[in-house]
């Protein structure tokens, strides 16, 4: 197992590579109100169990895997019912602005898919500060993203080569901004270059 990819370092790459390398390379992560916010969240969700809510069958905290991606993670909810299998990613905060959350549940669903041998093509995001529950569907396109970043975050977990740290409005709020300081590698990036 040593070689399969953990799902969440996928939403960690597509928000930005040089978090995920800090994060899955370095094994460098430090908390903040954000992220500590999500793992209060995520202890909440991720106690073990399974219920029966009306029609729907719910399992809590199990671990997916599909060896035909090497993936492998904790999925926060899944759900079946009429014969349909569904993963629920839980986050902090309100409706995502990004594609990374989208790409997790993709990744779920591809393992979900190994693990049942059943099509999913149907997931949800759940944001706990809206309590909105947004679909994602599991189309050709986004198996396609999800696919090429699950290559991109192989070759960097191989190499260990490190992606550069760029801007963008994504770092507000980043636990590692201070690690990576982007700004000032871009000052030092064009000081080079001059």
């Amino acid at each position: 197992m040593d070689d399969y990819i953990p799902i969440a370092a996928l939403n960690q790459y597509a928000y930005c590579p040089h978090r995920c390398w800090r994060m899955f390379c370095l094994g460098g992560f430090i908390d903040n109100q954000y992220t500590i916010e999500g793992t209060s969240l995520h202890d909440r969700v991720h106690t073990v169990g399974e219920n029966q809510r009306e029609e729907i069958w719910q399992i809590r905290a199990i671990w997916l895997k599909s060896d035909q991606y090497h993936l492998i993670g904790k999925a926060d909810l899944i759900e079946s019912g009429n014969g349909r299998w569904y993963p629920v990613e839980y986050k902090r905060g309100h409706v995502g602005e990004f594609e990374n959350d989208a790409l997790q549940v993709c990744a779920q669903a591809l393992c979900l898919e190994a693990m049942t041998g059943k099509p999913v093509t149907l997931g949800y995001l759940y944001y706990a500060q809206s309590h909105q529950r947004q679909p994602v569907e599991i189309s050709t396109e986004l198996r396609q993203k999800t696919i090429a970043i699950i290559e991109k975050v192989r070759h960097l977990l191989e190499t260990g080569d490190m992606p550069p740290a760029i801007y963008s409005s994504r770092c507000q709020g980043c636990s590692l901004y201070e690690q990576c300081l982007p700004k000032a590698a871009d000052k030092v990036k064009r000081y080079r270059e001059a």
